[in-house]
Parts: structure tokens; sequence; C-alpha cells
């Protein structure tokens, strides 16, 4: 997947959240202009392409004030709108450089 579809998407707010997302970005305490600020930003560091109903993709990338987010994103390319799965705070204890995960 291409990270510039996703960006621009969200640059045309071409944008759906899914209520697991909305839910986990309100439990980190991260608001939306945050995550699109990070994916703005950000690079994809994990390519889930067999993922139903569209190939998503967990990018990472920064808020305003430097911290790591995580954020799942899934691209529709017949109508070019993408879909946040989820997002997070990622666990410095499963990441190295917040890109690569631990082995447990």
């Amino acid at each position: 997947m291409k990270i510039d579809s996703i960006r621009d998407a969200v640059q045309k707010s071409h944008v759906r959240i899914s209520d697991h997302a909305d839910e986990e970005a309100e439990a980190d305490g991260l608001t939306f202009d945050e995550i699109y600020f990070s994916v703005l930003h950000g690079e994809i560091i994990e390519d889930y392409p067999g993922d139903k109903p569209y190939p998503s993709c967990l990018i990472y990338g920064m808020t305003f004030s430097g911290d790591p987010v995580h954020s799942v994103w899934a691209y529709n390319e017949e109508n070019q709108w993408a879909v946040l799965v989820t997002v997070y705070r990622p666990d410095p204890d499963r990441w190295i450089r917040w890109r690569e995960r631990k082995r447990l």
C-alpha cells in the first residue's frame, strides 16, 4: 500500500473512523488532528495486503509534541476513502524505535 493514497484521503477529508478507533483515541488522549498529523508526516511500518474488506497498513508517526503514534488504516481503492481502524500510543516495551516489534 502507498502512504500517499492515505495522505490524500486525509487531506480531502475522505476518512471514516471506526468505533474502535474512536474509543482508542479517546482512551489514549489523542485528538484526530494529532492522528492526521502523524499520518501526514509518518511512514508505513507494516503492510497487511490480505486484510478484508480492504488492504491495510500500520503507520508510525508523531504528534505535534513528538509523541509516537501508531495507527492502522484501510484504504478503499474504488472510492478513494481511508478508514482509521485503530490507533494507539505504542508501548516502549513492545517496540524497537517504534518501528519494529520486539520478540517477546
